[in-house]
């Protein structure tokens, strides 16, 4: 498992929460291109440099932006920290040590 890896539990909570409309063209997997989304945020690389792994980088940028304007992400963060019961903590890279 890499370190920006859904753990199974994770996965089972996001999944249904996913939009899933199939056109023509067969669908890259989503927890694949979610892995991705969450390598380049918390990696801080562009999305050119997203892993082959993960699908094409403008798969990974779509799906990030179709589902921000979506409020998946909003959906997402709220079911997990339901299901860890509210503990859940996160640290952004924006916050600053307290003055002494």
């Amino acid at each position: 498992m890499s370190r920006y890896d859904l753990t199974e539990f994770e996965w089972r909570v996001i999944a249904r929460l996913l939009p899933n409309k199939p056109r023509g063209v067969a669908r890259v997997d989503d927890r694949r291109v979610l892995t991705g989304i969450f390598w380049v945020l918390r990696s801080g690389s562009p999305w050119h440099d997203l892993p082959g792994r993960n699908g094409p980088y403008t798969t990974g940028y779509n799906r990030f932006r179709s589902w921000t304007k979506a409020g998946v992400w909003d959906r997402i963060m709220n079911a997990i920290t339901d299901a860890y019961g509210g503990d859940v903590r996160m640290i952004g890279a924006g916050q600053q040590k307290p003055r002494a």
